[in-house]
């Protein structure tokens, strides 16, 4: 039942996009509303992803652990979504722009180095690949911290100027890792 909730609770914001988008309702830049959306969405879905872990750790409830593969899969979702309205909404598909994007353009470079770390993670999330990669597959899918970080700094160098809210997402991610170290989660555990 937690699985069938958090499935569906995954795709209400791509839900919500294609009810805004049917009903014209993206506001005066519908290209830039729904890449942002989309990027934002990727982002919060890596977080929680990684979030899942610490979790666990300090609660000692295990049952999130069993929903992780899902929520990144969701994560890539968004990032492949928020990467095809730039492709084709944003760019047209015009490659030249979108090669001197890469090039030229620092948040886009990252952006895209992202996607690429993401996409073999996202290829391997099944059991298939998990048997036949042994660990290997443990060794691999720890990109997902490169993925998370660059996530993060994608959103910082794209707004530039108010960082309040990429702080924010920064602030989460750098905790997360934190929260890793078995040291701190000692700490926080006997208080």
């Amino acid at each position: 039942m937690l699985k069938v909730a958090i499935f569906l609770l995954s795709l209400t914001p791509a839900g919500w996009l294609a009810w805004l988008t049917l009903n014209d309702q993206l506001g005066a830049n519908p290209v830039e509303m729904l890449t942002h959306q989309s990027g934002l969405w990727a982002l919060r879905l890596l977080l929680i992803t990684l979030a899942i872990t610490p979790l666990c750790t300090l609660s000692g409830w295990h049952a999130p652990r069993r929903l992780r593969r899902m929520l990144g899969l969701y994560a890539f979702f968004y990032a492949l979504l928020h990467l095809l309205i730039y492709l084709i909404l944003d760019r047209g598909l015009y490659f030249a722009d979108i090669w001197e994007d890469i090039i030229e353009r620092p948040y886009i470079t990252v952006g895209f180095a992202t996607f690429l770390l993401l996409l073999p993670l996202a290829i391997t999330s099944n059991n298939y690949m998990m048997k036949r990669m042994g660990r290997a597959w443990k060794t691999l899918h720890q990109l997902v911290y490169l993925c998370g970080l660059g996530g993060v700094l994608h959103y910082m160098w794209l707004v530039k100027a108010d960082l309040l809210n990429p702080g924010g997402y920064l602030f989460i991610f750098l905790l997360l890792m934190l929260l890793r170290f078995k040291p701190f989660t000692t700490l926080i555990r006997r208080r």
